[in-house]
């Protein structure tokens, strides 16, 4: 294995471990797991400024993983209200097939974008991955938040 692919194992790794036991912290709390969503995606972010990745390379990613778990979040919400915890297994999982379509067309379209106005969107190991749980916990808490506001017992 080389060098730039065990680091970013490692990066990435830490992050997620970070992720998974700060949201493990607040699973339970519905009116607090949106916001603290909402911050573990900017710590996604502020950790691209720490490895010297530009926003601008990776914004295709973020895009995408805003659209996948946003739509993915929504599905999952629907299938559990209506087949318990069943229906929001099935509802991710359709929804991620789904929305990983969806959201590749928008990705592919603001990485085509990007190279018309020749700014690099050169995909890294790192910053695609980053870019992308970035992305992907800013949906999912704006839809935690919104459902919250809508029905608080969910």
């Amino acid at each position: 294995m080389s060098k730039k692919l065990i680091s970013a194992i490692i990066k990435v790794g830490t992050l997620s471990v970070v992720v998974f036991s700060v949201s493990a912290l607040f699973i339970y709390d519905a009116k607090l797991i949106g916001w603290v969503m909402l911050a573990l995606g900017s710590l996604c972010i502020i950790s691209l400024f720490l490895f010297n990745i530009l926003i601008k390379n990776v914004w295709p990613d973020i895009v995408f993983g805003l659209i996948d778990n946003g739509i993915l979040a929504i599905l999952a919400v629907i299938g559990a209200e209506m087949a318990g915890v069943a229906g929001a297994i099935v509802g991710g999982a359709v929804g991620n097939a789904i929305t990983d379509g969806v959201a590749g067309v928008f990705e592919g379209h603001m990485a085509e974008r990007l190279r018309e106005k020749k700014i690099s969107e050169e995909r890294t190991m790192i910053g695609s991955s980053i870019g992308k749980m970035a992305g992907c916990l800013l949906g999912a808490g704006f839809v935690l938040i919104i459902v919250n506001l809508i029905d608080p017992r969910l």
